[in-house]
């Protein structure tokens, strides 16, 4: 077994092992451990894990605080705990993706890797959108306020997902004609 598959069935262990895990303590020492087991990255990594989940993280946990207010439940604790978790994930996430080249731990499975490929083409054409956008606004817009941002945001979310409904109206089409919706 290569090395890049070994990380990879590490990578899926400590996802599934993390999902027993309901001490918020006991999360706090694995990220710790991550943290410590990752190097000189580590700093640079958990930047982008939290990042990466901070509006979708906020979100949640706020949409929960006030459920969880108005049944007069505690939440602290939950909260601590769902935040802790994900941001573990995330961050093994991120690292095993810095460590490993996920086609190499794929090799052997042409199912896999074939979707794997797919998967790592949208993502290029879907960072390449975000970059060009991201260039023009700030070519265009020097010295942006929370409105510029905001609207920026919003256009770079419609466009992204204009892309998305183009992509899957084309796949679809692509799919039909060859008999794939034929009952």
């Amino acid at each position: 077994m290569n090395r890049a598959r070994r990380w990879l069935f590490a990578y899926v262990a400590a996802v599934v092992g993390i999902g027993f895990v309901h001490e918020p303590g006991a999360l706090a020492a694995l990220l710790g451990a991550a943290l410590a087991g990752a190097g000189p990255a580590r700093w640079r990594l958990l930047r982008r894990a939290a990042a990466a989940l901070l509006l979708f993280n906020l979100s949640v946990s706020l949409a929960y605080a006030l459920v969880a207010a108005g049944q007069g439940r505690p939440l602290a604790e939950v909260l601590l705990t769902m935040n802790l978790r994900v941001l573990l994930l995330v961050f093994l996430g991120f690292w095993l993706v810095d460590r490993v080249r996920l086609l190499d731990a794929l090799a052997g499975w042409p199912l896999a890797r074939l979707v794997a490929t797919l998967a790592i083409g949208q993502i290029g054409v879907y960072r390449r959108l975000l970059d060009d956008g991201r260039m023009a606004f700030r070519s265009r817009c020097p010295h942006p306020g929370a409105v510029d941002l905001a609207r920026q945001a919003g256009a770079q979310g419609g466009a992204l997902f204009d892309k998305s409904l183009q992509g899957a109206e084309q796949v679809a089409q692509a799919m039909r004609s060859r008999g794939a919706f034929d009952a």
